[in-house]
């Protein structure tokens, strides 16, 4: 029986976890399958997926910078979601055409669904303007969530997010992260406010994202989709004043599960989160 598989392509792509949270849900769940990093140029995509089309054991692929936009033409379907989004970061072959799809809406929602299943008043503060947030944003709009923006271009973030603000006086820039409307939101039983880092501000190699801790005051979920490292500043200073937190990889793992079932065919394992996240940060 032939050996099914998917891959995860861009360039650059050593630095890509995916291999090792794909491998650990086929392990577990007994499955006789693989999944592999892919190099691949923009200038090779065509060649790729004609390669990968003529390979009946190819499940599909996950797709990553800087590719995500670049894929879609060569596609032969686009799902809702990512035309919305205008990036696709999943590929799944399906009766003889590939089908494009995004999951990161998915991956970032999934820890927020128990908090907002009682809440009727959603407001999300999203802090950055590239392609995650549009993913983010797609998806807050989605849950009933009112967004507000803070970016280094505000107008940058009107072309990229702005269909998701219909509301253009809270498109911010970054100094109003300081005294502004995050210090100012209100609570309540039926609110719900969240705090959203999608830019690299705190990655390892840039600078924090630059907010004091009495800005942090409220009522805020806090939550980081930085991965390296998981535990960034904004996090740390948003535990110190009591504050809910979620991490990077609450979404890293969240749009893999996502993903690997339109591979595999069966959801992943989830009951050892745990310890797949203890693997990653290892």
């Amino acid at each position: 029986m032939t050996r099914p598989y998917a891959d995860v392509i861009g360039d650059p792509i050593a630095q890509s976890k995916s291999p090792l949270i794909h491998g650990f849900w086929l392990d577990r769940l007994g499955i006789i399958g693989g999944y592999e990093r892919c190099h691949v140029l923009t200038e090779a995509l065509d060649s790729y997926f004609a390669d990968r089309r003529a390979d009946h054991a190819w499940r599909g692929c996950n797709v990553t910078m800087p590719h995500k936009q670049a894929v879609m033409p060569l596609l032969d379907r686009i799902s809702p979601e990512a035309e919305r989004i205008g990036a696709v970061n999943t590929v799944v072959a399906r009766d003889s055409a590939l089908e494009g799809h995004n999951t990161d809406g998915v991956g970032f929602i999934e820890p927020l669904l128990p908090l907002i299943a009682d809440k009727t008043r959603r407001f999300a503060y999203l802090v950055g303007s590239g392609g995650a947030a549009r993913a983010i944003a797609d998806a807050l709009t989605e849950h009933g969530f009112t967004l507000s923006s803070f970016s280094r271009d505000p107008a940058k973030a009107d072309r990229e997010i702005g269909r998701y603000i219909p509301d253009k006086g809270l498109l911010f820039g970054m100094e109003a992260l300081h005294g502004g409307p995050l210090a100012r939101i209100s609570g309540g039983a039926d609110r719900i406010n969240v705090l959203v880092n999608a830019s690299p501000l705190g990655m390892a190699g840039f600078a924090p994202l630059d907010i004091a801790a009495d800005d942090l005051a409220g009522d805020l979920v806090v939550y980081d989709i930085v991965t390296h490292p998981v535990d960034t500043p904004l996090l740390s200073a948003a535990r110190a004043q009591g504050l809910r937190t979620i991490d990077g990889l609450a979404m890293l793992i969240g749009q893999a599960a996502a993903a690997f079932e339109k591979f595999f065919g069966q959801p992943p394992p989830r009951e050892h989160d745990a310890e797949l996240r203890a693997i990653l940060t290892t």
